[in-house]
């Protein structure tokens, strides 16, 4: 049996800054009015899977369309199901919201491509950039091997029914 591949060292000073960030990231993200930073970040509740622990972890999403979507690389997306909405603040409201996470290297590709066309600074945290700049496909296939996702969230009113992600969320 082989051992697990370490992770860079450059992944591994993202991931302690990321823990760093996130607390005060969690504070500005619940306030009950739209920030700044709530354009480009929400904040998701959710049930750990196996702990039952809550945990409320920002997260960068885009919104296109009707669905916003976020990069998935980190560990908390194993806690999603998508047959269960989760509850996510965005901008200054609470609204439940159901995943969709797509693994779909093709697919994958394609929404990287739309998320930095609108928001560029998505590839800095996303490591599939090539020397270029340009998402390279084969960091992409690599990503999605070792687990890296994209998800769709769809944007749900109290009825259960999707509702577009332009409306404003109702409390």
């Amino acid at each position: 049996m082989s051992e697990p591949v370490a992770r860079p060292e450059r992944m591994r000073r993202q991931a302690r800054f990321m823990r760093l960030i996130n607390v005060p990231m969690r504070l500005l993200l619940r306030l009950p009015f739209a920030t700044p930073l709530s354009g480009q970040l929400m904040l998701l509740s959710f049930t750990g899977r196996k702990t039952g622990k809550r945990y409320l972890q920002p997260v960068s999403y885009v919104q296109d369309g009707d669905t916003l979507l976020t990069p998935g690389g980190g560990k908390w997306k194993l806690n999603l199901r998508e047959d269960q909405p989760i509850q996510i603040r965005l901008k200054g409201r609470t609204v439940p919201a159901r995943p969709e996470l797509v693994k779909d290297v093709d697919e994958v590709e394609r929404l990287l491509r739309r998320m930095a066309a609108i928001n560029p600074r998505v590839t800095a945290f996303v490591p599939v950039t090539g020397p270029d700049g340009q998402i390279d496909r084969g960091r992409v296939e690599t990503a999605v091997g070792y687990g890296f996702r994209i998800i769709r969230w769809r944007l749900e009113e109290e009825s259960g029914r999707t509702s577009p992600a332009t409306r404003r969320p109702t409390s």
